[in-house]
């Protein structure tokens, strides 16, 4: 049964708050942070590449010089028609019966907007072509940056954007003196999220700390029903910063 551990994400400490947690295996959601818990296994494995040990493997080189042409603009979290229409083309073509499937304007510009911390959109576009190409969604945390939700031109399948974002986003906390990019969840044995474990200097929030990744046949135990820690010692075991004022 799919479970969850969720916190508010509330307040002057927020920004703390989601530090400390993203830390731990922690990921954010408008105003709450989660981190998967389920009752029979423990293979939702919290991911981060230490751009300090990535080397782009020959396809990654390629995929940066077929995107090397579009042009990379910042802002703060707001909204817009042309990033909608870009999300709903998306879902549409990629994840028609996902859990985001039914989302309409007013719920998207929630996902976007509603953030008590350091967030930012990242927009893609072509210079010689009108529109946008790709949008990330994007946490500034203390020790990196956070990839929450991203979406791109399915028509450009091909030119392997979702790569290309998290290639970017590499470059991007580089550029700002960061050490991670936090990329969401990884499961042994899924197609979809495969393609995170072609980013060397990968490593993987597993028994309370990071760890570089290994043989995908080294988690095979995390998906055994006994794997999981009883749910008051997963709780005993969170680390919560320490949110009080200093007075000066």
């Amino acid at each position: 049964m799919e479970r969850k551990l969720f916190t508010a994400l509330q307040g002057d400490a927020a920004q703390k708050m989601n530090d400390g947690l993203s830390k731990q295996g922690f990921r954010r959601s408008q105003n709450v942070l989660y981190r998967p818990s389920c009752t029979d296994c423990a293979a939702c494995l919290s991911a981060r590449i230490n751009v300090a040990k990535f080397e782009p493997t020959k396809s990654q080189r390629k995929t940066m010089r077929r995107n090397a042409h579009l042009r990379r603009r910042v802002s703060s979290p707001w909204a817009t028609e042309d990033q909608f229409d870009l999300f709903r083309r998306y879902l549409d073509a990629r994840h028609a019966d996902g859990g985001m499937a039914d989302m309409d304007v007013f719920e998207y510009a929630a996902m976007i907007e509603e953030s008590p911390i350091r967030t930012r959109v990242v927009e893609y576009s072509d210079p010689h072509h009108t529109g946008l190409t790709a949008v990330c969604l994007t946490d500034v945390l203390d020790d990196g940056v956070s990839m929450v939700y991203s979406f791109y031109e399915p028509e450009l399948q091909k030119n392997s954007l979702g790569t290309w974002m998290i290639l970017d986003h590499i470059d991007i906390a580089r550029e700002a003196g960061l050490p991670y990019v936090y990329l969401g969840y990884w499961v042994p044995g899924s197609q979809k999220m495969g393609y995170k474990a072609t980013f060397t200097g990968l490593e993987l929030y597993r028994h309370g700390h990071w760890q570089p990744m290994q043989h995908h046949s080294a988690y095979e135990a995390d998906t055994h029903p006994l794997s999981t820690d009883p749910i008051a010692e997963q709780v005993a075991n969170i680390a919560l910063p320490d949110t009080r004022r200093v007075e000066g």
